[in-house]
C-alpha cells in the first residue's frame, strides 16, 4: 500500500504538470492544432494564463499542492497554521496566475481572518484537488484523512460542495488503496449517508454513467470549466472510463480542454492509488521539473 500511496501523489503532480501547457484553452480543436496530442509536459503559449511558466512546471494548483506536501514533510503532521503560513508566502511576488479564490482568500487574511475563516466562497473543484499529499500521512486512518481534506480545502474554498468533494475523493482514495476498484468505490460511497444529501450527490451518477462515452464528448456535455457542477462529473468520467489506464485518463483530460488541471489531478490521484508505481514512470513523469524534490519529501513522511 505504501507504494500505491506514493503513486497517488506522484500521479497527481504529474497530471497538473501535463495540464499546464493547454490549461484553460476551451477549444479542443485549438489544443490539437497548437500542440498535437499532449503526452508529456509542454510549454504554455504566449497568450496562456500561465505564460510565465516553463515546460514541466505546475499550474498554481500544483504549486499549492507542493506547499502542502512541504508542510506535511516538515511538520510530520498536517498543521493548518503552518500550511496557511507557507501558502500565503507562496503568493508573495508569485510569478504566475493568481485565481479569484486565491485573491479573495488573501484579501480576507489582510482583513484579519485566520486559516479557519479566510477561505473564499469559490465553487471551483480546484480547492479539493490539492489533497493527494495527505494520503502519505494518513494511509490507514480514513477519518483523519477526511478531516484534513475538509480543513485544507476550506482554507481557500469555504464552499459546502467543494469541501464535500474533498471528503468524497479522500474516502474514494482510501477505499482504492485498500483494494476497491475506483468506479465501485465511487458508486458505493455515493450512497453513504455522508454524501447522499450533499450538493455533490447529483453529479456523481452522471459521471459514472458516462464511462462508455468518448471523453471529449462527455466533458463537453458536462462542461469543461472550473465550477464543481461541471468539473466533478468530468473527473468521475475519467476515473470510470480509464480505470486501468492512468496516462490515457490524463491525456484525455488535457485534450478535452478547460480546467484539465483540477480534473486530472484528482483522476491521477485515484488511478495512481489503484495502479501503483508502474504507470507512474517514463518521460512524462521525469519531465516534471520538481519530481526529485517531491520524491524526497514523500520519503520524509511516515504514515500513521
Amino acid at each position: 500500500m505504501s507504494d500505491n500511496a506514493k503513486a497517488a501523489v506522484l500521479a497527481a503532480f504529474a497530471a497538473d504538470s501535463l495540464a499546464l501547457g493547454a490549461h484553460w484553452i476551451y477549444d479542443p480543436e485549438k489544443i490539437q492544432a497548437d500542440f498535437g496530442r499532449i503526452e508529456s509536459p509542454v510549454s504554455p503559449g504566449p497568450d496562456s494564463f500561465h505564460k510565465t511558466k516553463d515546460k514541466g512546471n505546475f499550474t498554481h494548483y500544483g504549486d499549492q499542492m507542493l506547499v502542502l506536501l512541504r508542510s506535511i514533510a516538515e511538520q510530520k503532521a498536517f498543521v493548518p497554521a503552518d500550511f496557511s503560513e507557507k501558502w500565503r508566502a507562496l503568493f508573495d511576488n508569485y510569478d504566475g496566475y493568481i485565481d479569484n479564490a486565491t485573491r479573495k482568500t488573501l484579501a480576507n487574511y489582510e482583513k484579519g481572518a485566520g486559516p479557519e475563516n479566510a477561505g473564499s466562497s469559490s465553487n471551483d473543484l480546484a480547492g479539493a484537488a490539492r489533497i493527494a499529499p495527505l494520503i502519505r500521512l494518513y494511509p490507514g486512518d480514513p477519518e483523519k484523512l477526511v478531516q484534513a481534506a475538509r480543513t485544507q480545502t476550506a482554507m481557500t474554498h469555504n464552499n459546502e460542495a467543494v469541501i464535500d468533494a474533498a471528503a468524497f475523493f479522500a474516502r474514494v482514495l482510501h477505499a482504492v488503496l485498500h483494494g476497491s476498484a475506483p468506479a465501485a468505490a465511487i458508486e458505493n460511497l455515493a450512497e453513504d449517508d455522508e454524501f447522499a444529501m450533499s450538493p455533490i450527490s447529483m453529479y456523481i451518477g452522471p459521471g459514472l454513467k458516462s464511462a462508455s462515452e468518448q471523453s471529449a464528448d462527455a466533458i463537453a456535455r458536462f462542461g469543461p470549466a472550473c465550477e464543481i457542477d461541471q468539473a466533478l462529473p468530468g473527473t468521475i468520467h475519467l476515473i470510470a472510463r480509464y480505470e486501468d489506464n492512468l496516462k490515457e485518463a490524463l491525456v484525455q483530460s488535457v485534450m478535452a480542454g478547460g480546467d484539465s488541471a483540477a480534473r486530472g489531478t484528482i483522476a491521477g490521484m485515484i488511478l495512481g492509488a489503484h495502479l501503483g508505481m508502474k504507470p507512474v514512470s517514463g518521460e512524462w513523469i521525469e519531465n516534471v521539473n520538481r519530481i526529485g524534490e517531491i520524491r524526497t519529501l514523500l520519503d520524509q513522511i511516515t504514515g500513521l
